[in-house]
Order: C-alpha cells, then structure tokens, then sequence
C-alpha cells in the first residue's frame, strides 16, 4: 500500500488539495476507493461554503485541524464525506463526489445494494454510503494509520473541471466557478456533460 498522505498536505487552498486528491486512495478496512471526483469549498470569500455563517455545532470540524473529517448528513439520509483544508479556524474543505472502487467490492455491494458499475460511486452519499461511514468520523485524522486513510495514489495531470453541484443558494460567480474536478477518461464520475478541460491557473 502506497503513503499516507501527511496532514501537511491539507495545509493548503482548497482547490489546490482538490486537485491533488485525484487520484489518491480512501481507504477503509478492505474497502479501497480511487478519488475520481472532488468538489472544493474554500476561504473565506465562497458563499457555498458550509462556515459562510460561521461556526455552529453541526459544522465545527469543518474549522480544522486540516487533514480531518467534515461528515454532514444530507436530507437525513446521506453522509457526505469532506476532508478539511487550510489553516486551522478557516472554514475550508474538499468534498469527495465519486469514486472508483479498487478493492473491497463484496463489501461495497453490499453496502450500496447494488451491482458494481459506475451509478454505484457516482455521488457523494454513494461514497459515504460505501465507506460505511457516520457522523461518528467527524473530526478523524486522516493522516494516521487505520481507521479511514488517505494515501498516495497516480496523480491526475490534466483534470476536467466544471460547476459545483446542488449550490442554488450561492452567489453566481462561486455558482459557476469550475470548482468541481474530475479524472478524465473515467465512467466513474457524474454529471459529465458539465466538464470541461481544465484552464492553467
């Protein structure tokens, strides 16, 4: 198994630690998913970001230490999988959209009902969903060995990038910014007609 990715490496911009995420691998007991999809949240000026209004219960580990879990449960149902970014008290993270499984598919069947094919990882309640994680991994260093992990994966050199998805109530140049990046060339990534070659920054 390659390195775990140390918790300097979420020392950064968002959308930097985003794109460095492709590729990488989450790793979970027998279950070893390839990052394929990401969605950056950054600081302080991002009206889509879950800190916009500060500090509350429900978002406090999205205020760091960087390289720590943000887990939401979205419609009561889905338990999104973030990973916090920056410096410690900026409200920042990288949300993991979809995924290709690598290793651990009984599991993942099981876990997500379903048949292994790429609907089955394309979305982030379906990551969270086939990690079996819960509001219980709220604030887990990811850096630390066992538990869930992150660890080097092949990097992505030219990643597609598109829009966020599912941020109506955000203002329209964070709405439209191309902030949502993917592997390309892969089935394991939704929404996408939405993306675009990646511009050199």
């Amino acid at each position: 198994m390659t390195e775990l990715l140390p918790s300097r490496f979420y020392a950064r911009d968002a959308l930097e630690v985003a794109a460095d995420l492709l590729g990488a691998l989450l790793c979970r007991e027998q279950v070893v998913l390839r990052i394929t999809e990401v969605e950056a949240y950054r600081w302080p000026e991002d009206t889509a970001n879950h800190g916009r209004h500060g500090r509350t219960l429900r978002n406090e580990a999205l205020w760091g230490p960087p390289g720590r879990v943000y887990l939401y449960l979205c419609y009561g149902i889905h338990h999104l999988l973030n990973l916090v970014t920056g410096e410690e008290g900026q409200a920042a993270a990288v949300l993991i959209r979809a995924c290709e499984p690598m290793a651990g598919f009984d599991l993942i069947q099981r876990r997500r009902r379903g048949k292994i094919k790429p609907g089955l990882l394309t979305g982030p309640g379906k990551v969270g969903a086939a990690l079996g994680l819960d509001l219980r991994w709220n604030h887990h260093p990811l850096y630390e060995p066992e538990g869930l992990e992150v660890r080097r994966g092949t990097p992505v050199a030219a990643p597609l990038a598109g829009p966020r998805v599912g941020i109506p109530y955000a203002h329209p140049e964070h709405r439209d910014a191309p902030w949502r990046l993917a592997v390309p060339d892969n089935p394991w990534v939704s929404y996408r007609s939405q993306l675009q070659p990646r511009r050199p920054s």
